[in-house]
């Protein structure tokens, strides 16, 4: 809008240094005498074409001023709504941030998500408010999430979201307001982080870790600890308590899904190998009977040559003689009706066996 009504504003000036320019042509004009009363009025004409031009540039401008005036009234309604709308989205987002069970509800959504996100499932690689036994504190001693590792390890979770503060030091105005709200929240933290090192979350005769995490479930107030609260950082590491936001517990939770992943197949290469260590076990015995097979198959073998030859033409020769006396006698042969027997295959082999 400023910028059509700069050109309007140009436009003008320009108008009027066309009409100065004319009337003072007409002045010359008159002063010269009749001879150039042609050439004037054919300059007249041309001045009178370019003010009419002129003047539909500057109406065609105030039409499209009155258009992006319209759009851009338009535009600004649409935005007030719409800051309307997120202020009370924002409004509402506090009101219910206000209350400490919202937030810690809010917060282990937060963690589900990125458990999810990595392919945990809740009931196989961690559960909920499980209380821990053997504790002396009993509901005080309940991690809000409790992660499975391998070999029947865990690593337990806490979910903490100091707010109040926090809040109170981004709506300061003054340095000492934004003081005294900074040293409140770093309070908050420490109280927090008091509460879990005073629970029973490290247990190794229960097999847990020797470190429990503590959720930040947001990104800038994490940053704030760790911006203004290396000395409450320090302090929660000497405890054994590993502070993490939503990015870091990603990180955090892939290196334990790779370890796992890792072990998982570590188990399966070992469980390959004993039962390569079965089946050698077994091929050995399989390989001992076959050489027992076959050094029976051999014995059978030489047994049958024997009687099929040596022991055949030993018989075959005295049976000659008789068949030769009995023929060279005359005699007949004897009238026998018993049939004569052929042994199967199988019961042929087991006799050559049990000839052995």
């Amino acid at each position: 809008m400023e910028a059509a009504v700069i050109i309007l504003g140009v436009v003008a000036i320009l108008a009027m240094g066309l009409v100065v320019v004319l009337v003072f042509q007409l002045s010359n004009a008159r002063s010269a005498g009749g001879n150039q009363d042609g050439n004037l009025d054919h300059q007249v004409k041309e001045m009178r074409d370019g003010l009419e031009n002129v003047g539909k540039s500057i109406q065609d401008l105030k039409t499209d001023r009155t258009a992006q005036s319209s759009e851009m009234k338009g535009l600004m309604t649409n935005i007030g709504s719409q800051m309307t709308a997120l202020n009370s989205t924002n409004a509402a987002l506090r009101e219910a941030l206000a209350n400490s069970r919202v937030r810690g509800q809010w917060g282990e959504r937060m963690a589900e998500d990125v458990f999810r996100v990595i392919g945990f499932l809740e009931g196989t690689n961690y559960d909920k408010q499980v209380t821990i036994p053997g504790s002396e504190s009993g509901a005080g001693s309940r991690p809000d999430f409790t992660i499975h590792l391998p070999q029947h390890k865990k690593l337990n979770m806490d979910v903490k979201f100091p707010l109040e503060n926090y809040m109170k030091f981004m709506d300061a105005e003054t340095k000492e307001a934004e003081e005294q709200a900074r040293n409140s929240f770093l309070k908050d933290v420490r109280d927090r982080l008091k509460e879990v090192v005073g629970r029973e979350y490290i247990d190794p005769s229960q097999g847990t870790l020797d470190y429990v995490l503590v959720f930040i479930p947001n990104e800038q107030v994490y940053a704030f600890i760790q911006q203004h609260g290396a000395a409450t950082i320090d302090e929660a590491l000497r405890n054994k308590v590993v502070l993490c936001s939503p990015m870091s517990l990603f990180a955090i939770l892939g290196v334990i899904r790779q370890a796992m992943d890792n072990f998982a197949l570590e188990q399966d290469s070992n469980e390959i190998l004993s039962q390569l260590g079965a089946f050698n076990k077994q091929w050995t015995g399989f390989v001992r009977q076959l050489e027992t097979v076959r050094s029976r198959i051999e014995s059978a073998q030489k047994n049958f040559e024997t009687l099929a030859g040596t022991r055949l033409r030993a018989l075959q020769r005295p049976l000659n003689r008789i068949e030769a006396i009995r023929v060279e006698r005359g005699l007949p042969i004897a009238s026998d009706n018993s049939e004569i027997i052929e042994l199967p295959e199988p019961e042929l082999a087991d006799a050559l066996a049990d000839g052995d």
